[in-house]
């Protein structure tokens, strides 16, 4: 293991693995608020009743 860290520095290699881990974060968290089941800000959206209801003739 010593070997790796001769090859990397280990601040380095750590500050590039915090800043990939926020970045993927924030996008897990992006892609749900963007979807009507999980976003927290606006709670969960109930279907309209105009899409359930029949068209008229």
């Amino acid at each position: 293991m010593w070997r790796i860290w001769r090859l990397f520095d280990p601040l380095r290699a750590m500050v590039i693995q915090g800043v990939f881990l926020f970045g993927l974060a924030a996008m897990i968290h992006l892609i749900l608020l963007s979807t009507n089941k999980f976003n927290w800000f606006d709670g969960a959206k109930s279907p309209s009743t105009a899409q359930n209801a029949s068209m008229p003739k």
